[in-house]
């Protein structure tokens, strides 16, 4: 069995998109433990400035990165708890970008 784990941190990085630090801009990211391969799987959820929920999740290597945007937390929550139980249903609710190609050198 993968562990999970959770983390969050209001406040931090508001700068960067914009808005005024600790205004919203709260954060949690939900990882499995890599494997032998190194490989890592996570998803991330940042409540912007704006009031939108950005995710984005990794499966695997950096060149299956993925991105979309929401105003809603009840498919932030399912998304979230889709993807801790290795559930495809909450992703699937979502347009996912892949932006894998801004992270072409992580692996």
């Amino acid at each position: 069995m993968n562990a999970v784990a959770w983390s969050g941190t209001p406040g931090s990085g508001a700068e960067r998109d914009g808005g005024q630090p600790g205004a919203c801009n709260a954060f949690v990211i939900v990882e499995r433990t890599y494997d032998e391969s190194g490989k890592g799987w996570y998803m991330q959820v940042w409540l912007k400035h704006d009031y939108t929920y950005q995710l984005e999740f990794q499966d695997g290597s950096a060149a299956e990165r993925y991105q979309t945007r929401t105003i809603s937390q009840e498919k932030v929550i399912d998304a979230l708890r889709g993807w801790a139980e290795s559930r495809q249903g909450g992703k699937d609710t979502f347009m996912w970008n892949n932006i894998g190609d801004w992270f072409a050198n992580a692996d």
